[in-house]
Formats: C-alpha cells, sequence, structure tokens
C-alpha cells in the first residue's frame, strides 16, 4: 500500500489524538503536532510506532499563536509530501462581545483562524496537491455571543474553507467538519454529553464516531470540495 501522510494539528490529546488513532489504523503515517503537551505527543508516537511499524510517526513542536510560517516546511522536509492536512488545534474560551478584551480576540484568531489560513497558503505553495479538512463548530450558524471571539474565528474559518476550495481548484480538496458537542471537558460530569443532546432535534449524543465516519466520506469521495458536514445531531437547525 502507498504511504500516505498526514498533519493534524493539535494531535496530542482529545480530538485531534482520536483523529491520529483512526488514521494510522488506515496506514496513513502521520506529523503528530503539539505546542504544549509534549509527553501526550510523544507519548501517542511511541504508541503508534509500536503497533504499526512500517508507518512513520514524527513529533512537531509549533505555537501556532506565534509562528505557525515553519510548520509546513518542516514536515515536508522530513516527509517529502503531506498528503493530507487537518487544521483541529483551537483554543476555546467563553466571552461576549462586550466582555472580550483585545488579548482574547487575538488568541482566538490567531491560532483558530491566521494559523489555518497561512497552512492553508503554505500547503498549497509547498506541497502543490492534497486534501484540506478544516474542523470547524456548529456555533457559525448562530448567533449567540457567550464565545464570541471563537465563534467569530470558526465563521471566518469556514469563509476560508469555501474560499480555498474555489481557489485551489482540482489540485487540493477542502472540506470542513462541524461538530457539536463530542467530547466532555475533563472537569465534566458523567451526563454531560446526553445533557448537552437532549436539546438538540436527535436528543442523543454523537461522540466520536460520526467525526470519524465524516472523515472517512471525504477522504473517501473525490469529488467532494468546498463542502461543510454538520456532525451536531441537527443542532445546528436551532
Amino acid at each position: 500500500m502507498e504511504t500516505r501522510t498526514a498533519l493534524i494539528t493539535g494531535s496530542a490529546k482529545r480530538i485531534g489524538n482520536e483523529l491520529a488513532l483512526h488514521l494510522a489504523k488506515q496506514a496513513w503515517s502521520l506529523a503528530i503536532h503539539y505546542n504544549s503537551s509534549k509527553a501526550e505527543a510523544m507519548a501517542l508516537r511511541d504508541y503508534l510506532k509500536a503497533i504499526y511499524p512500517k508507518q512513520v510517526f514524527k513529533v512537531f513542536c509549533c505555537d501556532l499563536s506565534d509562528n505557525p510560517e515553519t510548520l509546513i516546511s518542516e514536515v515536508k522536509k522530513e516527509f517529502g509530501q503531506i498528503d493530507l492536512l487537518i487544521n483541529n488545534a483551537s483554543v476555546y474560551s467563553p466571552s461576549s462581545i462586550k466582555e472580550t478584551s483585545v488579548e482574547l480576540l487575538n488568541e482566538q484568531m490567531s491560532v483558530n483562524f491566521k494559523a489555518p489560513f497561512i497552512l492553508m497558503r503554505d500547503y498549497a505553495n509547498l506541497c502543490k496537491k492534497g486534501i484540506i479538512i478544516n474542523f470547524l463548530d456548529t456555533r457559525i450558524k448562530k448567533f449567540a455571543s457567550d464565545y464570541a471571539a471563537y465563534s467569530l474565528s470558526k465563521v471566518a474559518l469556514s469563509h476560508l474553507t469555501q474560499m480555498g476550495a474555489l481557489e485551489f481548484g482540482s489540485t487540493i480538496r477542502v472540506n470542513g467538519i462541524a461538530p457539536g458537542s463530542t467530547l466532555a471537558p475533563p472537569d465534566a460530569n458523567t451526563n454531560y454529553l446526553e445533557n448537552r443532546a437532549a436539546s438538540t432535534p436527535m436528543k442523543e449524543p454523537g461522540g466520536m464516531q460520526p467525526i470519524l465516519k465524516s472523515l472517512d466520506y471525504i477522504l473517501d469521495n473525490t469529488y467532494l470540495t468546498g463542502q461543510i458536514l454538520f456532525c451536531d445531531g441537527g443542532e445546528q437547525l436551532i
């Protein structure tokens, strides 16, 4: 089987970690990106190396809020080509419009929008062909301001997803996945996902499986670009 390489930002923990495990199982080699979660990134690399010795797993540290311009070139230098870029890393902080400081606004926009913009630009210029998947949020359909800066950063990223699909045309497919509540916060109670799901049309928690199935669908459907798949049990409808 031909070796394929994926770069997943924020792949040391949570959704990024699950994406890495899923792709590794499908024979992908991985560039494991982290900012502060070095121990988790190294542990993931060592775990995957032990299970899939014929694949390549390398760790890359990059602060996406500071200098994301080196990441694509560093990964490409190590692997030769990057077949898939997943912009997964994000910061998620609550604040209404009136309560949002300039520092918070800059942080949310830098990591959630500016960094993916730069990575997409560099990917198109250096890799020339492949697939980009941007992780969005069901909040992009809503006007609630409790996470104002975060939500706006994801709205901008959703627009960039479709703009990139148009510009990159047939050589790079660009799509987005917009989850609802997928993994409970570390400090949440055991019924967190069930409680959140109760207010959605489907009234059942989705977890990671719908996300992973959406990932597979995007990868397998070579005629799909500029699309945003909502994996939220219909939450975007309300």
